[in-house]
């Protein structure tokens, strides 16, 4: 197979322009060509006059490859090596525990499983199929179900965002886990695209597959199933203590996943009461911003933004101020809603969520600034957790006490004056919003930060800024406070058998990068 990179594609392309192109590429007849695909399409917007697709396209031929790349003597085209994940596994003494579903959880026990290790796993909320019921009921009817909801369930909290699956890391795993997504029911697209995403709806159906894939090759999935202590004997894991309602019970085990989502703070309580070291880290706090979605395409896309082949457009922005601080967008959920995450009574959290089509009135992402251990004004190592907790508790006041999130215009923010009306943008955050002004429930270098960015980020984005736009506050749970410290090997430093995994543990940030390292933990517990 051959691999042609940086070729452009025009925005109507089909597959037989893309076959017209690989053989002018190659030098080469289209007679000689079996086969077409693309293999990564990312869009080019740089000058509005001319947005295009650049892509690397696969071609596979009915001649010598070699002998055509020999004559092409095209830089750009080389031998592609067809993607295999493998790896020698050995027979564990006991069934591992994974606690937790979330990409990281779900991707160690399908490793697990397919290597005959039948994990059991746990979570301590529902099926997706049963969240998707109490979340719909806390939207409608106020009620919060503390182990079900947005943060807690199948999927973790990925399962309700826009699925993106984006990644900074370079790890040859990553490719496995687009594959992986893809033949579970997600959209074939995430293979290509640069900026892949799943979607909500997709996603959902997409986790059910895969928990069916890991009772199909002898996993226990157990739901409503909450961690609450570890069993260490000479410095390593001997077992764990798990509740399901009134009932607790005690799974031996000498290897124990700590998948749990960088929301489960009564399990950060737990493990420093037993002694595994962890150190508080940096993370960021703002608030959710909300636009019309034509106002974003059309600053992304100019007189492109309603062409067919274009999605909804996305954007990813950042500063940094002269007081040090980061101010930038995150989790940016083009054509979706903010929604409701908290997980614990009596507070308020956003973020954002898209479905595959991202055809919502709304587009919207976090406006986050950068916040660090010192801004915590403690040495306990929880300091971070308790700083959300605070603000998540302020905001809950600010919107009168019974989850409504408090919303305030851009121009009044930047005026410091409560919002009394909403302009061009309605707010998307259900149960309901009310408005009140982001000062009363950040922290003044927070609320300080982002007034200087805003116009600064309106220069890279023009619209940006605008009087209209709307800030649902407060965006807490941008990573995990604390990262649970571990060795080379994966495992707590001080407690063999124990591995801190994913983004509540302090080691991804993001749906591939859990996955990730969700894969890395398993591979070391079937080859230790």
């Amino acid at each position: 197979m051959i691999r042609i990179s940086n070729v452009k594609l025009p925005l109507d392309y089909d597959d037989e322009v893309i076959r017209n192109i690989s053989a002018k590429e190659l030098r080469i007849s289209e007679s000689q060509i079996n086969n077409v695909s693309l293999f990564r399409r990312s869009i080019d917007a740089r000058h509005k006059g001319d947005i295009h697709f650049v892509s690397s396209i696969d071609v596979t031929l009915n001649c010598d490859e070699k002998a055509v790349l020999s004559k092409a003597k095209n830089t750009n085209a080389s031998i592609a090596k067809e993607y295999k994940y493998e790896i020698k596994a050995k027979k564990l003494s006991s069934r591992p525990l994974v606690v937790g579903t979330g990409p990281a959880g779900l991707f160690c026990s399908l490793i697990l499983a397919r290597y005959g290790a039948k994990p059991i796993i746990i979570e301590r909320g529902e099926s997706v199929e049963n969240r998707i019921e109490k979340i719909n009921e806390f939207h409608t009817n106020g009620k919060l179900d503390k182990d079900t909801n947005v943060q807690f369930g199948e999927g973790g909290a990925g399962t309700f965002s826009d699925g993106k699956l984006n990644t900074g890391t370079k790890d040859f795993r990553q490719r496995f886990v687009l594959e992986t997504f893809a033949s579970f029911g997600a959209p074939k697209e995430i293979l290509y695209n640069a900026k892949p995403h799943i979607g909500t709806d997709y996603l959902q159906t997409t986790i059910k597959n895969i928990r069916n894939e890991i009772k199909r090759l002898g996993g226990e999935v157990r739901f409503n199933t909450k961690l609450v202590d570890i069993l260490i004997k000479d410095k390593k894991i001997v077992g764990a203590v798990v509740q399901c309602g009134e009932k607790t019970d005690t799974i031996y085990t000498d290897n124990v996943v700590l998948s749990i989502g960088h929301s489960a703070r009564d399990t950060f309580l737990m493990l420093k009461e037993k002694g595994i070291l962890m150190e508080s880290k940096s993370f960021s706090v703002g608030a959710r911003i909300e636009h019309l979605r034509t106002d974003i395409d059309k600053a992304q896309y100019g007189s492109f933004s309603t062409h067919p082949s274009l999605s909804s457009a996305d954007y990813k922005l950042n500063v940094h101020l002269d007081n040090g601080r980061g101010v930038y967008t995150f989790c940016m959920c083009p054509g979706g809603v903010v929604v409701a995450a908290q997980s614990e009574e009596n507070t308020i959290v956003t973020n954002g969520m898209s479905e595959f089509k991202r055809d919502k009135e709304n587009s919207n992402s976090a406006l986050l600034v950068s916040v660090n251990p010192d801004d915590f004004k403690s040495d306990d190592v929880l300091s971070g957790m308790y700083f959300q907790r605070e603000i998540e508790q302020k905001a809950f006041l600010c919107g009168g006490g019974d989850y409504k999130a408090p919303v305030q215009r851009v121009g009044d923010f930047l005026r410091n004056e409560k919002s009394t009306r909403f302009g061009d943008v309605t707010p998307t955050y259900k149960p309901s919003t009310a408005f009140a002004k982001l000062d009363d429930c950040l922290p003044k270098f927070v609320t300080d930060s982002m007034r200087e960015a805003l116009p600064l980020l309106d220069r890279k984005l023009s619209g940006f800024a605008s009087n209209d736009a709307l800030l649902t506050f407060p965006e807490t749970r941008s990573s995990s406070p604390i990262r649970i410290l571990r060795d080379e090997n994966l495992e707590a430093v001080n407690t063999g058998g124990l591995y801190p995994c994913g983004e509540g543990a302090g080691y991804a940030g993001g749906i591939v990068s859990a996955a990730v390292d969700g894969i890395k933990c398993a591979e070391k517990i079937l080859t230790k």
